[in-house]
């Protein structure tokens, strides 16, 4: 096996003792330093070389050392593709490689014993994942990491932004149940976009203005004179529009309408329908299952030939192939959505997804 093998100065002593044992084990070994428990180096610059030796498959496997092996675990697991296990003895290096697929093993040249460190690394060498149910949640990850690879970062964050707040994630999990009435279903779909409204608004600027209190004038803050247009993607998107207009009810409402060609696959406008000064507004489309993107792609097509600029994606579901389609045709364009999952399945639904969201918001089959 080809493992590249790194450390800084606290861990100089203990690489060259497990660096011996990968050699005369059989396994080819590359060296990435430091070479000296003397000079006191920068623990990141090792572990970014092997991190990124195996990710780009030049290695089969890394080994990386520091101190406590806390910091060089950090920076091993900045470089996309690396699965970083900071394991101080065989039991958790065993479960790191039968549970999680790890590529890396960290450990403490300060912390733990030699004997114990060569036990260790052994156990992680000889340990296969085991597969089964972890793999789902392996898949998880590296779709996450797929997705990092894929989007160039913006000065205000990552374009993909996942909406964590409990009540969304609890209203998710509703919706999801396939027991779950139309009512209830529509009701929750409103809601949930209700709460969404907060974090895709959050970079609406403001400016100051002055009122008359019951007691005293005093300076507030309000919307400075934004525009905003809600465009839904028929027929799901309707779903969310109520939600957003209880919250912004001045704004816009366009309308959108795609099917797919049934020989090519590729979406065919049927239906669009925007505020006439699209080009001045803050355009939010409301897509609720990102799924394989191809919609949501093209609507942003459309506004953008109409003359917006300034667009945003709303979802309640994603998947990553869909995250990826647009932020490949549109990388400037930021998504909101509740949940990413894991996958697309053969027909194109999102897995664990909900179904048909139309189907489910308008009691159709």
């Amino acid at each position: 096996m080809r493992v590249a093998i790194g450390s800084d100065h606290a861990g100089f002593t203990l690489k060259e003792k497990i660096k011996e044992f990968l050699q005369e084990s059989g396994h080819e070994v590359q060296d990435f330093g430091t070479h000296s428990a003397e000079l006191s180096v920068d623990y990141p610059d090792f572990g970014f070389k092997v991190g990124e030796s195996v990710a780009s498959g030049q290695s089969e496997r890394g080994i990386l050392l520091c101190g406590s092996g806390i910091g060089m675990s950090i920076a091993a697991n900045k470089v996309p593709g690396v699965y970083g296990a900071l394991c101080n003895d065989p039991d958790t290096a065993r479960l790191s490689r039968l549970h999680n697929n790890s590529n890396v093993l960290i450990l403490g040249g300060r912390v733990v014993e030699e004997k114990t460190a060569i036990e260790t690394v052994r156990v992680w060498l000889e340990t296969p994942f085991e597969g089964g149910r972890h793999s789902a949640r392996v898949k998880k990850i590296e779709s996450f990491d797929s997705l990092r690879n894929h989007f160039p970062p913006r000065p205000n964050g990552n374009p993909l932004i996942i909406l964590d707040h409990p009540l969304i994630q609890h209203k998710v999990g509703i919706i999801r149940d396939r027991n779950t009435t139309v009512k209830e279903f529509r009701e929750l779909v409103q809601e949930i976009a209700g709460l969404m409204v907060y974090e895709i608004t959050r970079t609406l600027s403001l400016e100051e203005t002055e009122v008359e209190t019951p007691i005293s004038r005093t300076k507030v803050l309000t919307l400075s004179g934004k525009k905003l247009a809600i465009v839904p993607i028929l027929r799901a998107g309707l779903g969310m529009v109520e939600g957003i207009l209880r919250l912004i009810p001045n704004a816009k409402v366009g309308h959108i309408g795609l099917y797919r060609d049934p020989e090519t696959l590729s979406p065919v406008e049927y239906y669009c329908k925007l505020p006439g000064d699209i080009e001045e507004r803050d355009i939010f489309i409301l897509d609720p299952m990102l799924a394989t993107g191809g919609s949501s792609a093209a609507a942003i097509d459309l506004i953008k030939k109409r003359g917006g600029k300034k667009i945003t994606l709303v979802c309640l579901i994603s998947a990553p192939e869909g995250v990826a389609l647009v932020h490949r045709r549109h990388p400037e364009v930021p998504i909101f959505t509740a949940a990413l999952d894991s996958h697309l399945n053969d027909h194109g639904y999102i897995v664990p997804g909900l179904g048909d969201a139309g189907d489910r918001l308008f009691g159709t089959r």
